[in-house]
C-alpha cells in the first residue's frame, strides 16, 4: 500500500473534474483526479453535444471529454483510473483511499462525483442509451424538433421537461404510474393547457422498440388490475424524469448534504461545511445539471482551492 502527499485531490471526472484539473494544473498546484468508474462522466454517454459553447458543429459526448481531459494532462493533472473508496475528512491533510487501499493525504479536495440519472430498470433503456432514450431534456430535445416524445414521471422535473419538449416535438406523452401528477398546481396547469401533450394515467412501460434506435414503446395500463390494458405508441425519444441521485453516499456523515444527498455550498462560492473541501458540478447542483454549468463550478472549485492554500498554507 502507497501513501502520497498532494496539494489537491479531485475525486470525479465529466466537465467539473476535468475543468477543476485544468484550472489547478495551470496554477502549478499538481492536482490528482481520480476517473471512478465513468471516466468522462455522463457526456460519455451522450452522442451529439450542441448547447456547449465553442462548438458551432456540435461535438460527440466522448470526443468532449477527451479533449477536456487531454487538455488537463497538458498542464500537469495527474489522473488516476481508479475508483475511491473511502474519505476522512475529520481533519488535514484529508485521507483519500482507494480501491487498492493506496492513501493520498490531500491538503485540499475537489469532489465532482456527479449524479445518476434514475431509470426504470428496463433492459432496452440501456440498449437504446443515445439512440432515443434520455435523461436530459434540456440536452437532448433539440434533436426531437416536429416528433413524438414520452417523458416518464409525474412530478415538477417531468412537467418541465414535457413543457420543454412541447415547445420543439409535435407531441408529447406524459406516462405516469398514478392517477394524478403529482406536480404543484402550477405546472399541472401548464401540462393541461399544452395542446400537444397528452398524459397517460395509470400507465407503466414495459418495453421500447425499433432498429435503429427508439421507434415506439410498449405500455400497460392499470397493471395487475382487471382492467389491465396493453397498447403501444409511436415514439422517437424516451426521456427519463424520475430524479437523480447525488454520488454522495461515501460522505454520508462528514459533509453537510440536503435531504436529497447533494452537497450543500456555502457563501455564493463551491466551499463545503468542511474547510478546505469543495463541490463542483451535478453533485452539488439539484437545478441545472447542464455541461457547461459543470465546467464553470469546476473552474470556482479550483480558484477556490488554490485561495485556500495561499490563505492557509500546508497542514497547519
Amino acid at each position: 500500500m502507497e501513501e502520497q502527499k498532494a496539494k489537491v485531490v479531485i475525486i470525479g471526472s465529466g466537465p467539473s473534474g476535468y475543468t477543476a484539473g485544468i484550472y489547478a494544473s495551470r496554477a502549478n498546484l499538481s492536482p490528482i483526479l481520480f476517473e471512478g468508474l465513468q471516466p468522462g462522466g455522463q457526456l460519455t454517454q451522450t452522442t451529439d453535444v450542441e448547447n456547449f459553447p465553442g462548438y458551432p458543429e456540435g461535438i460527440q459526448g466522448m470526443e468532449m471529454m477527451e479533449q477536456l481531459k487531454a487538455q488537463a494532462q497538458r498542464f500537469g493533472t495527474e489522473f488516476r483510473p481508479k475508483v475511491v473508496t473511502a474519505v476522512d475528512l475529520s481533519k488535514r491533510p484529508f485521507a483519500v483511499e482507494d480501491e487498492d487501499g493506496n492513501t493520498i493525504f490531500a491538503e485540499t479536495l475537489i469532489i465532482s462525483t456527479g449524479a445518476t440519472a434514475k431509470y426504470l430498470g428496463l433492459p432496452d433503456e440501456d440498449k437504446y442509451r443515445g439512440m432515443g432514450v434520455s435523461a436530459c431534456a434540456t440536452c437532448d430535445g433539440f434533436f426531437y424538433r416536429k416528433k413524438s416524445v414520452a417523458v416518464v414521471g409525474g412530478g415538477d422535473t417531468a412537467c418541465e421537461e414535457a413543457l420543454y419538449l412541447s415547445t420543439l416535438a409535435k407531441k408529447v406523452y406524459m406516462i405516469v404510474r398514478k392517477d394524478y401528477l403529482r406536480a404543484s398546481d402550477v405546472m399541472r396547469r401548464r401540462v393541461a393547457e399544452r395542446e400537444n401533450i397528452e398524459v397517460l394515467f395509470n400507465t407503466n412501460t414495459v418495453n421500447l422498440f425499433g432498429e435503429d434506435g427508439v421507434e415506439g414503446a410498449t405500455l400497460v395500463r392499470h397493471l395487475g388490475s382487471d382492467k389491465e390494458e396493453v397498447f403501444t405508441i409511436e415514439i422517437d425519444g424516451f426521456f427519463l424524469a424520475i430524479g437523480h441521485k447525488p454520488n454522495t453516499d461515501f460522505l454520508r456523515g462528514q459533509l453537510e448534504l440536503d435531504s436529497e444527498g447533494y452537497i450543500k455550498t456555502f457563501g455564493g462560492t463551491t466551499a463545503t461545511s468542511v474547510e478546505g473541501v469543495f463541490a463542483a458540478g451535478d453533485v452539488a447542483d439539484p437545478i441545472y445539471r447542464q455541461a457547461i454549468t459543470a465546467a464553470g463550478t469546476g473552474c470556482r472549485a479550483a480558484l477556490d482551492a488554490e485561495r485556500f492554500l495561499m490563505e492557509h498554507g500546508e497542514d497547519e
